[in-house]
C-alpha cells in the first residue's frame, strides 16, 4: 500500500496518474484538515472531500476541487433571504457537508463520519482525516483573520498575509487509523502541494514526523522555478519565513524525506534531488509521474 500525504489541487491531480497503475484499495489518504470550516450549517473539509469526490469519480478535474456537474441554487438564493457565504458552495457539495455535520453531531469522530461517508459512496481506497482534533488555520490580514480555506477561495489575490495562526497552540495527535495506514505502507509520498498550507499541519500533528522517521518517504516539490507560483502560494511560503522554491520544501521536509522529487526544468539546485517531470496539466502527465515514483519505491523496498 501507498499513503498520500494530501491537501490542496496537485496531489489529487498525481493520485488520479496513481489510480491507473494501483488499485483503489492498495492507496490510502491522509488528508490536511486545516482548511475545515463549518459554513451554512454544514461541515466543509476541502481536503477530505477532494479525495473522496475524486474516488467516487465525481470530482471536478477542471478545478480538482467540488463536484463536476454540480449546481448553485442554494448558494445564489441565500443573498435574497438575508444570507451569504463567502464561497460558493455546490449544491450536491452541500448535501455532503450537511450529512457530515448530522455524523457529527451525533457523537461520531470526523474519522468515523467520513468512513462512513466513503463506504456510502462505495470507496475502495482508505481517506483518513490526519486528527480528529482542531487544527484550523487563519489567515492574518492585518485587519482580519480568515479562514484558510476562505482566503485561499475568495480574498483578493493582493491581500496581505502577515503570518498564518493555529486555532489551537498545540497540534493534536494523528489517529490510531492513520498510523495504522502508515504503518501498513510500503511508502509515504508527500504529494505537490503548498507546505505552508496542506502539509506542515499534517507533519506538526503529535506523532506524524516520529512515524515517517521508520518509513520510506519521497516528496514532491510544488514549485518549478521556471514558473511563477501562484501569488497566494508564495505568500502562504512567505508567512513561514521561507521562499516558494523547490530548496525551501526542502528544508521543511529535510528530516523525513529519503527521497526529494524536484521539475527537470527547475533552476534551482537541490543536491541529491531526483529529477523529473512534474507537470500535472492532463491525465498523461500524472500517469507518467506515478510510474517514475513507483519504480523508486519499488526499487527501495524490494
Amino acid at each position: 500500500m501507498i499513503t498520500f500525504l494530501s491537501g490542496g489541487t496537485g496531489t489529487p491531480a498525481l493520485i488520479r496518474g496513481v489510480r491507473q497503475i494501483l488499485y483503489d484499495s492498495e492507496i490510502a489518504v491522509v488528508a490536511n484538515t486545516a482548511e475545515d470550516l463549518w459554513i451554512s450549517g454544514g461541515h466543509c473539509a476541502p481536503d477530505v472531500d477532494t479525495a473522496v469526490f475524486l474516488f467516487a469519480g465525481i470530482l471536478d478535474t477542471s478545478r480538482w476541487w467540488g463536484i463536476k456537474g454540480d449546481t448553485y441554487a442554494t448558494h445564489n438564493y441565500l443573498p435574497k433571504v438575508a444570507g451569504g457565504e463567502p464561497f460558493p458552495v455546490g449544491d450536491r457539495a452541500r448535501a455532503v457537508q450537511i450529512a457530515r455535520a448530522a455524523l457529527l453531531r451525533k457523537g461520531l469522530t470526523l474519522t468515523e463520519a467520513v468512513e462512513s461517508q466513503c463506504r456510502s459512496l462505495n470507496i475502495g481506497a482508505t481517506v483518513l482525516p490526519v486528527t480528529d482534533g482542531k487544527i484550523a488555520l487563519f489567515v492574518d490580514t492585518g485587519t482580519e483573520r480568515l479562514p484558510l480555506f476562505e482566503y485561499r477561495t475568495a480574498a483578493d489575490p493582493g491581500t496581505e498575509v502577515r503570518a498564518l495562526v493555529r486555532a489551537a497552540p498545540v497540534f493534536p495527535a494523528v489517529t490510531d487509523e492513520v498510523r495504522a495506514a502508515i504503518e501498513a505502507s510500503d511508502a509515504v509520498v508527500i504529494g505537490p502541494a503548498n507546505p505552508a498550507a496542506s502539509i506542515l499541519p499534517i507533519l506538526d500533528c503529535v506523532g506524524m514526523r516520529d512515524l515517517l522517521l521508520d518509513t520510506f518517504v519521497v516528496a514532491v516539490s510544488p514549485f518549478r522555478g521556471d514558473v511563477a507560483p501562484d501569488p497566494k502560494d508564495a505568500a502562504l511560503m512567505y508567512a513561514v519565513a521561507e521562499l516558494p522554491t523547490a530548496p525551501a520544501v526542502f528544508r521543511l521536509y529535510e528530516d523525513i524525506v529519503d527521497v526529494f522529487v524536484q521539475d527537470i526544468h527547475d533552476p534551482d539546485d537541490v543536491p541529491g534531488s531526483l529529477r523529473l517531470e512534474t507537470r500535472l496539466m492532463h491525465e498523461r502527465q500524472a500517469e507518467s509521474l506515478a510510474w517514475d515514483l513507483m519504480a523508486v519505491i519499488r526499487h527501495a523496498v524490494l
